[in-house]
């Protein structure tokens, strides 16, 4: 940790969202600071990917504004204001709770396609398939190294490869803040294991910021350096993961009196 005081990457003021007579979320406000991981945990229905979405702008806020500081100005981007794509150009992206996948591409090309620039998309551009492999064949075989598939030239079978295949988009695109949701979901230890070191390693050497939903609690207590706590749609406690988990509005309302000191 820097001696200076940290530098805020993002804030979310006052955000609020209602879904007919549910208040799904109401007046949050939080800040993300460069390089760092924040835990984000809390019951069923809590909010916690209702937040994410609206960090994403893929869930328009009924009121309140999220400023992310990608040059590290003093003023800030609203990125409440701004549609996905443009949200992610700056930055800040997000892996699906939901998996989500190319079907007809397969793992390589999936991983090609995340690499591809604005002036790539064009489809006369795609046919430069060759440029795209020599500029980046070592960075995604890299990833391909530390988080094996079975047959990388084929297609994402199971739920885990999925899963795995929409972390490396997400790190190829290179973020300043990524969204995890349930990233070990459906993987087995070792590869959560080796999930999690990648993205301590991104944060304390990139810079790179992560707000995690996670139900092993493990990951979170061993992987955050803050974590929020989010009850009916509101974060009520902010803190170091040990005094979160010690809380006893969080052993009440979601742990348990026989988690706390496993």
């Amino acid at each position: 940790m820097s001696e200076h005081a940290p530098l805020a990457l993002l804030t979310a003021k006052g955000i609020s969202k209602r879904f007919g007579g549910v208040q799904a979320l109401s007046d949050v406000s939080f800040t993300i600071n460069h390089g760092e991981i924040y835990g984000l945990i809390g019951p069923n229905g809590a909010g916690k990917t209702t937040l994410m979405r609206m960090i994403m702008h893929s869930i328009k806020l009924d009121r309140g504004k999220v400023t992310f500081f990608a040059d590290r100005s003093s003023e800030g981007v609203v990125i409440s204001a701004r549609p996905a794509y443009a949200i992610a150009r700056l930055g800040v992206v997000k892996t699906n709770q939901v998996i989500q996948d190319f079907e007809k591409l397969t793992i390589w090309d999936s991983l090609l396609f995340a690499v591809a620039e604005k002036r790539d998309e064009r489809s006369f551009r795609m046919f430069g398939e060759r440029r795209l492999w020599a500029e980046h064949e070592a960075e995604i075989q890299g990833y391909l190294d530390l988080l094996p598939f079975d047959n990388p030239f084929g297609f994402a079978k199971s739920a885990g490869e999925k899963k795995l295949l929409d972390i490396i988009r997400c790190l190829l695109l290179r973020p300043k803040l990524l969204l995890l949701d349930e990233p070990t979901a459906g993987l087995p230890a070792d590869m959560r294991d080796r999930v999690m070191e990648l993205i301590k390693k991104k944060a304390t050497e990139e810079n790179v910021s992560v707000l995690i939903v996670e139900h092993d609690l493990n990951v979170i207590w061993n992987l955050s350096d803050y974590v929020h706590f989010m009850a009916e749609g509101s974060v009520i406690l902010q803190g170091n993961p040990a005094w979160i988990r010690e809380h006893e509005t969080v052993v009440e309302k979601y742990l348990g009196k026989g988690h706390v000191g496993r």
